[in-house]
């Protein structure tokens, strides 16, 4: 998860944190478009799976969660 420059919360998924990272803060349009407008961005918390699809299915939970549940996940790494 990144937070954006309005301190906006971003969920996605990535084989290769750092390039993904380097592509959302690049102006290269590789970044989503959601955080195209909100940069930079800075990676806040992340998790390791197993399987694409296990990063898909994580990736949905915590896209459902509110701002807060996203907050208390942050500072669980922290």
């Amino acid at each position: 998860m990144v937070r954006c420059s309005d301190d906006s919360l971003y969920a996605g998924i990535a084989t290769d944190i750092e390039r993904r990272l380097a592509e959302h803060n690049g102006n290269e349009g590789l970044g989503a478009k959601y955080t195209r407008g909100r940069r930079p961005v800075t990676l806040v918390y992340q998790e390791s799976v197993l399987t694409r699809s296990a990063a898909t299915k994580r990736e949905f939970e915590i896209k459902r969660l509110n701002k807060q549940q996203k907050e208390a996940l942050v500072a669980q790494a922290s």
